[in-house]
């Protein structure tokens, strides 16, 4: 039930929100750069908050472990909502903006330009071989790695406040030992104050636990949204004109 709960949040964040927004901000001419990371951050905040309690049970259902606390979905935003009221849902929501702004900010932004310096290779390899006409598309191959690279510059610079975002997420679980210290209740009173207990009972490395993982999972996961944003766009352009 935790991967529907993931689905839930990819399909609602991934593909609707975010692209939405992002569509709609950047159609101007000759767009800059900065402009870009600005569209980016607008269109990670309103997917944010758009579907963060998806994302919230789905990090509880991805780290209760065994026995489960929760064994589906329904049971765990029930239990939320009974104990924490509404808000429950929203816990951890003021680092994850603070996360989301420089994240959705950088992947979009670092995007664009490696999109560019593709489109220059593109037109320097073509005047090497003579070709007549230089094409700025690029292929999906070229895209992917343009988003590969993207959502992996992101996830390295932005991790560590992934980090402290999980941890307000988790926290009051109830969870066995073997599958990590259970995080109190109420165990940070903020941001700053989680991150600065984080570096001092654990060492920076502290901020960068699961680093591999996260990445491994973030960038195949950009690079896909990418694409199938360009294309989906294309295609809706065509049909719209």
């Amino acid at each position: 039930m935790g991967f529907l709960a993931w689905q839930c949040a990819s399909l609602t964040y991934g593909y609707a929100i975010q692209c939405h927004t992002i569509y709609s901000v950047t159609q101007i001419e000759n767009i800059r750069c900065w402009f870009f990371q600005g569209s980016g951050a607008l269109a990670g905040c309103a997917a944010t908050v758009g579907s963060y309690p998806f994302d919230l049970l789905r990090t509880i259902l991805a780290s209760q472990g065994e026995p489960k606390v929760y064994p589906t979905m329904r049971s765990a935003f029930v239990d939320i909502v009974s104990t924490r009221g509404f808000r429950g849902l929203y816990a951890g929501l003021s680092p994850t903006l603070v996360e989301i702004i420089p994240y959705a900010g950088l992947q979009f932004g670092t995007y664009d330009t490696f999109k560019r310096w593709t489109m220059d290779w593109n037109r320097i390899r073509s005047s090497n071989t003579s070709s007549t006409g230089a094409d700025n598309n690029l292929s999906s191959f070229q895209l992917f790695v343009c988003g590969l690279a993207a959502g992996t510059c992101a996830k390295l610079v932005c991790h560590p406040l992934d980090v402290v975002k999980k941890r307000f997420q988790i926290e009051g679980l109830q969870r066995h030992p073997k599958y990590g210290a259970r995080v109190e209740h109420r165990a940070y009173r903020n941001m700053s104050d989680a991150l600065s207990r984080i570096v001092q009972a654990e060492g920076w490395a502290g901020l960068y636990k699961g680093i591999v993982p996260s990445t491994v999972k973030a960038a195949p996961a950009g690079a896909v949204t990418f694409v199938a944003y360009e294309y989906a766009s294309d295609w809706l352009e065509s049909i719209l004109t």
